[in-house]
């Protein structure tokens, strides 16, 4: 199509006889402008490296521009209006095209068939709003050493190690960061617990965050996002999750069963260099699998002696974050750098008092147990530690009846003036020889005596229960009293240094041949158990057990109320090897 150029603008005059074929000596003469004008129109408006499309579209316009402007218009004058403008809706359609469109740009009626088809919207879609606020929440919610948590991320850093103290927000905080990048980079997530039932917190938290402040309803597992982002949730079953592929995040690592073997799955899951690896955990013992991985060691293994490094793993080297000789950046966060980074979640007073010197540095302060001290060892529980929802096939944790009308056993440690209250449901062994299992767990805190009784008698209606075990002594003889009145069964246990050998022997027996088991998320078990120590009485002259408590008796109270329910079994009644498993814990 030849434009008639006459009252056009000399340079885009100029322009579109250039696109229709004419050399610039030419135009110049036609148009009476200096061939080195014209030239440089050429160069600066970039005449031959425009696409047909632009030259098409630019034509078009023009045409269609001048045929609008007459004043009178014929019949064809209004034909040439409709199909200019139906070619300038093609070259729109052909710009969006190759500008990474889809055949759907190119042909309208393919765009309206797939709308057709489409029934649902986009599964787990986040838009771009709910994002926005979703960051916003994430950024003002980081407390100083979580801000430091992301500073690494942003950095892809390729191994992050992390020493905490309890309840300080690691596992909140890191499912909350992968979510986030999740959605910004369309990477994987692989979370990697010791059971499926704790690396499910995860989820749990990134559902909660994405409902409660995006509006959007997360749905999967693995949860997979719009951009092919796959968040996955395994626990012991990661074994059988080798060809899975993302960036790690791994849980209380210090408490998982052979480290050895999960380590070596986890690295070939983020073998490629853009995978990142994030280990964090509360300290267990000096003897587990992870200590060498946490204190360098791990990295000296077959390297000769020049080659090999020393890792100063104090907290005055770690507090701030350190990247250390073997590549891994590691950093200590103990309850009081939590508190003094902004965590406005505790009470450092409270918690002093609360907990004895020895039990405020491992559970505070990140110092790891020397469990060669302790009458259970940290190797014995670990036996007893199993991914709950693959193993129990007749624990049904989420139903009215959770163990159907199986009988179970409860022990009940009262709380004192500075701990909690703590309550286990234990399953005791159909047959001799076989486990108990922990089912529940539960701590109580703030609770009058009534109060207590009343969750206890919830359990009565919940299970099938055949045995309470109570320690009156002081204070639990208030709760015992009012027990009574609805299951007159309960037994009381009245401490005193034989009753406390009883306890201790009997779950030396049960634990040290294999037959407790619980969840192995449930790190405050073990944890409890290796706070009992052999000592003496006041008077010199006999034997009896104690955790480093500042009362009478106080704190480990999982393993006293899990000792209370397995009181019901005489020692002597499993000299050929009995059993029976934990089902819940208060």
């Amino acid at each position: 199509m030849t434009v008639a150029c006459s009252q056009l603008d000399p340079r885009l005059e100029a322009k579109l006889l250039y696109w229709q074929g004419y050399r610039v000596a030419y135009i110049a003469r036609k148009l009476g402008q200096p061939p080195a004008t014209v030239h440089s129109w050429k160069k600066r408006d970039e005449w031959d490296t425009s696409t047909s499309v632009q030259r098409t579209e630019t034509s078009l316009e023009v045409r269609l521009a001048k045929v609008i402007a007459l004043d009178e218009k014929t019949a064809g004058d209004l034909r040439e209006v409709e199909v200019l403008t139906q070619a300038l809706e093609r070259t729109a359609r052909i710009r969006r095209y190759d500008q990474g469109g889809n055949e759907a740009d190119l042909n309208p009626k393919l765009r309206n068939r797939n709308r057709k088809r489409k029934s649902k919207p986009t599964r787990n879609e986040v838009p771009e709003e709910a994002l926005e606020r979703l960051e916003e929440a994430f950024h003002d919610e980081l407390f100083g050493y979580q801000t430091e948590w992301w500073k690494q991320r942003e950095l892809n850093r390729r191994i992050r190690n992390i020493l905490k103290s309890r309840q300080v927000g690691a596992t909140y905080y890191f499912a909350r960061e992968a979510f986030i990048h999740a959605l910004r980079t369309g990477r994987n997530k692989i979370f990697l617990s010791a059971s499926k039932n704790q690396a499910h917190v995860f989820r749990q938290y990134i559902v909660q965050f994405a409902r409660e402040v995006g509006g959007i309803d997360l749905t999967g597992d693995p949860i997979v996002l719009p951009n092919g982002a796959h968040l996955y949730f395994l626990g012991t079953n990661f074994r059988t999750a080798q060809s899975y592929h993302g960036d790690l995040y791994i849980d209380e690592y210090f408490w998982i069963q052979r480290f050895k073997e999960l380590n070596k799955v986890a690295s070939g899951m983020a073998m490629h260099k853009q995978w990142t690896k994030t280990y964090f955990s509360t300290p267990s013992s000096i003897t587990h699998e992870a200590y060498p991985f946490w204190d360098g060691s791990h990295f000296n293994r077959g390297r000769k002696k020049d080659s090999q490094i020393v890792i100063d793993t104090t907290h005055a080297n770690l507090k701030d974050g350190l990247l250390c000789e073997d590549r891994q950046w590691r950093h200590i966060v103990t309850v009081e750098d939590a508190v003094a980074q902004g965590c406005d979640l505790f009470d450092l007073d409270e918690l002093r008092l609360e907990y004895s010197q020895e039990e405020y540095d491992n559970l505070l302060m990140c110092q790891f147990i020397d469990d060669t001290a302790s009458i259970f060892s940290l190797a014995e529980l670990q036996q007893g530690m199993v991914d709950t929802w693959v193993v129990w096939n007749d624990w049904k944790p989420f139903s009215t009846r959770p163990f159907a009308q199986r009988p179970v056993w409860i022990g009940y440690d009262p709380s004192r003036t500075t701990d909690d209250a703590s309550c286990v449901v234990l399953a005791p062994p159909l047959v001799p020889g076989g486990k108990f299992r922990i089912l529940e767990k539960y701590s109580w805190r703030g609770m009058d005596f009534p109060d207590q009784a009343e969750k206890i008698r919830a359990l009565t209606k919940r299970f099938n229960v055949q045995h309470i075990g109570i320690d009156i002594t002081g204070i639990g003889y208030g709760v015992y009293d009012l027990v009574k009145k609805f299951y007159p069964g309960a037994t009381k246990i009245k401490y005193s240094p034989e009753v406390k050998t009883r306890l201790v022997l009997k779950a030396k027996d049960v634990i040290g041949s294999g037959r407790l088991e619980f969840d192995a998320g449930w790190t405050d078990v073990p944890s409890a158990f290796l706070m009992i120590r052999k000592t003496l009485t006041a008077s010199g002259n006999r034997v009896t057990y104690e955790a480093a408590r500042s009362n009478e008796t106080g704190h480990a109270d999982l393993a006293w109320a899990t000792m209370h329910a397995l009181d019901k079994q005489p020692l002597q009644s499993i000299a050929g090897g009995g059993s029976g498993s934990i089902l819940e814990i208060y």
